[in-house]
């Protein structure tokens, strides 16, 4: 579902993002993570079409992002560390607002958008005004936004940022069902980024440490902690492993 090959990115004389290649399948939850400067977010840009890679090849549901920029936007949703809500707006109205931007067909939208509402546990609350819910239901509404469109792919820039433990513990458990669904629904390939290294550690099965630009982790989680081996031990020593080369 993504496959990244020499993903590069230059600033002039910056190279921020150093050749970084990886690839996802339906239903992997992957944990993306780097320290603050590392180029995650500049590569998560990028995957998304929201940034042009100085060089290398991505392709988003087999679309590749430069020769079919549509077609991979569509088998994307992106959650941004602000999701882009209306407060002024019902969540069942921005929703179709979405789908109708997101070029889902008309005949079809009133379905995706209930859809959207149940899986992210919207139902009760669709006639709500946005402004009016609650921080943990604006996440669940920018999950809803991210999924309206059934996308192959979902890039989820730190989804439970700010809540309560009650409503982090319920943000957690829609990743996981996104990512291994019931009825016959689409399981999503996910990537996750985040700097609480706990949500990691509870959501995902994968993990990619980038740090100066450049790829230094890219393994199962299970294989990194089998031994004991704490996650915040792991992304210590990969933050650290640019310095003591330099």
């Amino acid at each position: 579902m993504i496959e990244a090959r020499d993903i590069t990115k230059r600033y002039g004389d910056v190279l921020a993002v150093d050749h970084v290649s990886f690839s996802a399948e339906a239903g992997d939850v992957v944990g993306f993570l780097g320290p603050n400067g590392a180029g995650k977010t500049t590569t998560m840009r990028i995957l998304t079409g929201f940034l042009p890679a100085t060089d290398g090849t991505a392709k988003i549901g087999g679309h590749d992002i430069v020769e079919e920029p549509l077609a991979a936007r569509r088998a994307i949703g992106y959650l941004p560390e602000s999701p882009p809500l209306y407060p002024e707006m019902d969540v069942a109205g921005y929703l179709h607002f979405v789908a109708k931007i997101k070029d889902v067909p008309r005949a079809e939208r009133r379905e995706k958008v209930e859809r959207a509402m149940q899986r992210c546990g919207l139902a009760d609350v669709s006639r709500r005004v946005i402004g009016a819910l609650s921080k943990g239901y604006r996440q669940r509404v920018g999950i809803a936004q991210a999924i309206v469109h059934d996308p192959a792919v979902l890039i989820l820039d730190e989804p439970t940022v700010g809540l309560d433990p009650i409503q982090i513990r319920e943000i957690r458990t829609l990743i996981r069902d996104l990512a291994a669904p019931r009825e016959g629904a689409r399981a999503h390939t996910i990537v996750l980024s985040t700097h609480i290294l706990a949500e990691v550690e509870a959501i995902c099965r994968r993990v990619i440490i980038i740090n100066a630009g450049k790829k230094v982790v890219d393994t199962p989680l299970a294989d990194l902690t089998r031994d004991g081996t704490r996650l915040e031990d792991v992304f210590a020593r990969a933050a650290l492993r640019d310095e003591a080369a330099a």
